[in-house]
């Protein structure tokens, strides 16, 4: 069986935060594959095209074989659904263990999701703890507790563990503001897409 993991986002614009998240997790649990989702219309956000975040995560991933992007929320017309992700790329990858990769922040909105409680059953939570905000690993494995506690009142297993990654403070919010402000943006993305950036004019007058 494969040991697949979904990292999903907006990817607005890809970092080198990102990358790392998905390279431990890699590792951690020794995946054969990170399987990256941009999503196509992001909700509460004003973010780049679909296909200007599609370029900036195939130019960051493609010297990575264990990395490879999926355009699978492109396909499906209507609101697009964590638990329809997982089980579109169920019936592409056969016979997988799946993980999910996702962030703190995301994983406490878990229970509120769209059928998140079969959702939580269907995989293992890889959780990136908080990089802002100075919270430690204690205080960020203590959140993940309260969200399986309270699945766990209405019954649900969940399967979780914290991605042993340096903290590096690196936001896609920082980037458009250094972006808007003409500062750079060198080392906090890969250099193909500090290009893509300057090249198709990105970022420049675009509010958060």
């Amino acid at each position: 069986m494969e040991q697949l993991a979904i990292f999903g986002g907006t990817f607005d614009p890809i970092h080198c935060g990102h990358l790392l998240v998905a390279e431990r997790a890699l590792h951690q649990v020794s995946l054969e594959k990170v399987i990256w989702v941009p999503s196509l219309n992001p909700p509460h956000k004003q973010a780049a095209s679909f296909e200007h975040r599609v370029g900036m995560l195939q130019l960051a991933i493609e010297d990575n074989p264990a990395f490879t992007v999926s355009l699978v929320e492109a396909n499906r017309s209507g609101t697009s659904y964590a638990i329809n992700t997982l089980m579109d790329l169920s019936a592409s990858y056969p016979n997988t263990h799946w993980y999910w990769i996702v962030g703190l922040d995301t994983f406490q909105t878990l229970p509120r999701w769209y059928r998140g409680h079969e959702l939580a059953q269907m995989c293992d939570w890889l959780i990136a703890p908080r990089l802002l905000g100075g919270e430690t690993i204690t205080q960020s494995k203590l959140i993940c507790k309260q969200v399986e506690q309270q699945l766990r009142e209405q019954l649900v297993t969940i399967h979780w563990q914290l991605l042993d990654i340096p903290l590096v403070g690196v936001s896609s919010s920082l980037i458009r503001r250094f972006c808007r402000e003409r500062q750079s943006i060198r080392y906090l993305v890969p250099e193909s897409v500090r290009s893509y950036i300057t090249n198709n004019n990105l970022y420049s007058n675009k509010s958060e």
